[in-house]
């Protein structure tokens, strides 16, 4: 980023103009696109899927999920979503949604941790149930602004933790999620990169998460986009809803703190 800004400041101002044009007219069109496909965002159909699962007797116990407890109580999940990652005292540690949803398949249905974890991710021909389940439980927290607790003493930590994950350079290009997500106005060629750090950016950024990607034809969680950060940072890969990824979902999330979530949404 730091060469293309200094070739961009060596240009004629009129081609640096032209570039600024170039760049505001495609994210304009972007943002075209995607309010054209809102109102039939695929991702209901993941939804609706996942609804069918969480109410489905699955497991060797025979039993849906609709007993889980993501902080509201058993079975609720209005607003939830908006108040995760949390401190659960059951289990004395703080979690994020998609590693409290493999927490209740294991207790409540009986599934073994492979079982639990199996496909977190869907490609062509192999559907992800996590994603769907995901999907349901997330849009029930439409609308609902985002209210991160940290008052919990290791709810702090994992918020210090997450802090440190953010900044933390390393890989073979010795990049921090910091790298790309700390200075308001960066891109990566038409894609804009949120400033995590700046309020705003923050909460536009974490309250659009899990959305359906065009680009992929799934609908793509926290957990994807967190891993997908690091593969691109050329970090060892993170072992799915490990404590390393709650923490630095709890990082994210309490920055956008007061947010409406809006999930799940469309991205490219």
């Amino acid at each position: 980023m730091r060469i293309l800004r200094f070739v961009c400041v060596a240009l004629p101002l009129q081609a640096v103009c032209a570039l600024a044009l170039a760049q505001s007219s495609a994210t304009d069109e972007i943002a075209k696109y995607r309010q054209m496909l809102a109102d039939g965002n695929p991702a209901e159909l993941w939804e609706m899927r996942g609804e069918e699962l969480w109410k489905k007797k699955a497991g060797p116990n025979k039993v849906s999920l609709e007993q889980c407890d993501f902080g509201k109580g058993p079975g609720m999940l209005k607003g939830a979503y908006a108040e995760l990652p949390r401190y659960f005292k059951d289990v004395g540690k703080v979690m994020d949604l998609e590693q409290r949803l493999v927490y209740c398949r294991m207790t409540l249905q009986g599934l073994s941790l492979a079982e639990a974890t199996r496909v977190p991710f869907g490609s062509t021909g192999k559907q992800s149930d996590i994603e769907a389940l995901v999907a349901y439980i997330t849009s029930e927290s439409r609308g609902v602004p985002m209210a991160v607790s940290t008052n919990h003493p290791m709810e702090k930590q994992a918020y210090e933790a997450g802090r440190q994950l953010f900044f933390y350079r390393g890989g073979a290009h010795d990049f921090a999620c910091a790298t790309c997500h700390s200075t308001t106005g960066q891109r990566i060629r038409l894609q804009e990169l949120p400033n995590i750090l700046d309020k705003a950016n923050a909460q536009a950024a974490y309250t659009t998460w899990p959305a359906y990607r065009v680009s992929q034809g799934e609908v793509r969680t926290m957990q994807h986009r967190l891993y997908d950060c690091f593969r691109q940072q050329r970090f060892p890969e993170p072992l799915y809803a490990s404590d390393a990824i709650t923490a630095i979902t709890m990082f994210l999330a309490k920055n956008a703190n007061g947010g409406v979530y809006a999930g799940p949404a469309l991205k490219r």
